[in-house]
């Protein structure tokens, strides 16, 4: 580890006598429902993006703008631009959620947050409002010492990135000159454990389709019309379990033909990760009596860093409610596919609607719908800017770092990293192996998010040492 500069060490001393006000910060964000998704009210996201940019300025941010596009989520924007001669640094975060879930399988309120053993639940603690208060305390602990950071600042909050991002190109067009930077650092991704600070050097793209199955113009009487008639639930079954091989793996035909296989170099990292099988099926919360698939092997995150999965998000066939006795004329589900480099996004769309539709029995309709597609990314940690990360993230964490993959994505990475001439892009976080994102029960290792911050006080100091 480098030794910090005296602006660093000051910096981290008012750090360790605020840090219960920025908690405070991220309390208030939580507190707003800022669900970006069809159906939930767009003036809670309005709302949010309010106050992201009330945080930013009371935090110190200058410029601090609403940034929107026709019919567009609001971003948030800021900076601090006093380090002249020093690397322009671009800090990401979004301040939408996932909708709350089943509100019966939460513990606490999804939108209340709550402290309970040494973590804070609530939906978007982790995912990502955390992200949007570790880089306002890293600016504000520098400006309390009376410093100013040793590096150009900008910040932008995303208010689409649950919903995979839709506008972003658009976004990046508009306001490319004024997201200029040198490197980029989100604060979006997940540490291998609690403790173990983690940079992420990968990410799996997506490919999300609707499938709909007709076989009737209506449903109808299953004791009137049983028997010859072929039921649309049925059907679908049939075609969804036609997806996967029995050890697990996608049977479509040349799904694996472009997936890049690991170096050396990467599978010796992959078999020196501190975990064990026990400790990842409890992180997972599998089943005692289920087995991981055969397909597995004996390194898990081989796969779930650098092959493609599948997944059915939702099926619907009537309903659960109201689960009459009838032959069901349609149903319909939502699936996913994870791309690993150098998987195209396309061409799995397209080799996935095929064999949907290839796969249809009785003579059903099928009607598939790409909703999107966003290919894998994948950078090499050989930019200085990685060792000024690991560096950083030892001194807040107070051990060393290990570099990971993601089986998540994040589309604004690529493309702004393009954008931009290649800029590297550090990924950091302080989700957990517990955090449930997306899921209920939300919640965020807060000795995590305090280091995570201690983190990015050092990362603007070793940011500042480069050329």
């Amino acid at each position: 580890m480098s030794t910090p500069s005296l602006a660093c060490s000051q910096a981290l001393a008012v750090f360790e006598k605020q840090h219960p006000e920025y908690l405070e910060d991220l309390c208030k964000l939580v507190r707003i429902p800022s669900v970006s998704f069809d159906g939930f009210p767009p003036e809670e996201v309005e709302r949010s993006a309010q106050a992201t940019a009330d945080l930013l300025t009371a935090r110190g941010f200058e410029n601090v703008q609403i940034l929107k596009l026709p019919g567009v989520h609001p971003y948030v924007y800021g900076d601090y631009l006093h380090a002249p001669g020093k690397p322009t640094v671009l800090l990401y975060a979004h301040h939408d959620v996932q909708p709350a879930g089943d509100a019966d399988a939460w513990a606490t309120l999804p939108f209340e947050p709550t402290m309970r053993n040494g973590r804070l639940f609530g939906r978007g603690t982790a995912d990502d409002k955390a992200g949007i208060v570790v880089h306002s305390s890293a600016l504000h602990s520098y400006l309390s010492a009376g410093q100013k950071p040793p590096v150009n600042l900008k910040v932008l909050i995303e208010g689409e990135e649950e919903i995979g991002s839709g506008n972003l190109g658009d976004f990046i067009e508009k306001h490319l000159d004024l997201l200029k930077a040198d490197v980029m650092v989100l604060t979006d991704t997940n540490n291998f454990d609690v403790g173990v600070p983690s940079i992420t050097t990968s990410l799996r793209g997506l490919v999300t389709v609707e499938v709909e199955v007709t076989s009737l113009r209506q449903s109808v009487h299953s004791g009137m019309w049983g028997g010859p008639l072929p039921d649309a639930g049925l059907a679908l079954t049939k075609i969804l379990a036609s997806l996967v091989d029995e050890n697990g793996r996608i049977a479509i035909p040349g799904i694996y033909d472009k997936v890049r296989p690991l170096s050396d170099v990467e599978r010796q990292s992959m078999n020196c990760l501190p975990y064990t099988m026990e400790q990842f099926r409890n992180q997972a919360g599998l089943l005692e009596c289920v087995p991981t698939l055969p397909a597995c092997g004996e390194n898990p995150w081989a796969m779930i860093w650098r092959e493609p999965s599948l997944s059915i998000n939702a099926v619907e066939v009537s309903n659960r409610r109201d689960a009459r006795n009838i032959i069901n004329g349609t149903a319909w589900a939502c699936v996913g596919i994870r791309l690993v480099p150098d998987m195209d996004a396309d061409e799995v769309a397209a080799a996935l609607t095929a064999h949907l539709q290839a796969s249809a029995p009785y003579g059903v309709q099928v009607k598939v719908t790409t909703r999107g597609a966003k290919g894998p990314w994948f950078t090499s940690p050989e930019h200085p800017a990685f060792g000024a990360a690991l560096r950083a993230l030892e001194a807040g964490y107070g051990r060393a770092p290990v570099l990971i993959g993601c089986g998540g994505s994040i589309g604004f990475v690529g493309p702004l990293s393009e954008k931009l001439g290649g800029v590297p892009a550090l990924l950091v976080g302080v989700e957990d192996p517990f955090t449930n994102a997306h899921s209920e029960n939300e919640s965020m290792c807060v000795a995590d998010f305090y280091s995570c911050i201690r983190g990015q006080i050092n990362l603007f100091d070793e940011l500042a040492r480069l050329p």
